[in-house]
């Protein structure tokens, strides 16, 4: 398995953007990662995007945000109201705002949806992700849930069990409307963690992983 690691140096200034349809759905994608990279580089920007939210998971998408990004060196958070449920139908009303978006973000990193998600708000993020950004490095997430959609991701980040730990318990402390759904508990995290561990043989048996579309290799 080849190892490869972010370009530049570790202190010079890297810009990530993070895409989610939903309140918590960047924080079970990448979270780990969002903290394993903030640990180990002292100058991230972060851009923080979430389409859909009422008042109450607007709020919780605010905190879940600020517990992530506590170690960034400046975020960025935006939590808009498109409906729940019905992006497909939204397709021109949020391919303008993400336009709006790239005219103020220039990232080096993008998190998006994984393009085959059973949910059909998450596929329309995708979608309007690789639209709207052509020639940038995109890593897709992958959400666990009852339509059984995991997929075979080509891209692991290893991790600390600390990290882990921490992932997986801040998202059930803080997005407590969703406490009552069968997948919103830590072990259904931390197990997919170790799954993808095992996968890419991580030195602490634990990993987030990511679709990779496109990447280029200079020699």
């Amino acid at each position: 398995m080849i190892q490869l690691t972010l370009p530049g140096d570790s202190r010079a200034p890297l810009n990530v953007l993070c895409l989610g349809a939903h309140a918590d759905d960047i924080e079970i994608g990448c979270g780990g990662t969002i903290l394993q990279l903030l640990s180990a580089r002292p100058n991230v920007h972060v851009s923080w995007v979430v389409f859909s939210g009422n008042a109450e998971r607007e709020r919780e998408a605010q905190a879940g945000a600020a517990l992530f990004l506590e170690r960034a060196a400046s975020r960025r958070v935006m939590v808009r109201d498109f409906r729940d449920g019905y992006f497909p139908r939204l397709g021109a009303e949020m391919k303008e705002f993400m336009e709006s978006v790239k005219q103020e973000v220039e990232p080096d990193l993008i998190f998006t949806h994984f393009r085959d998600d059973r949910h059909q708000d998450h596929r329309t993020i995708s979608d309007l992700t690789w639209n709207t950004w052509r020639r940038h490095l995109v890593l897709e997430y992958e959400i666990p849930k009852y339509d059984g959609d995991l997929g075979a991701p080509n891209c692991f980040v290893p991790l600390p069990q600390s990290i882990c730990a921490r992932k997986a318990a801040l998202i059930c402390q803080v997005f407590r409307s969703e406490a009552r759904k069968g997948w919103m508990t830590e072990d259904t995290f931390e197990a997919l963690l170790r799954l993808r561990g095992i996968e890419c043989a991580a030195p602490d048996k634990h990993a987030e992983a990511f679709h990779c579309r496109k990447l280029v290799l200079s020699t």
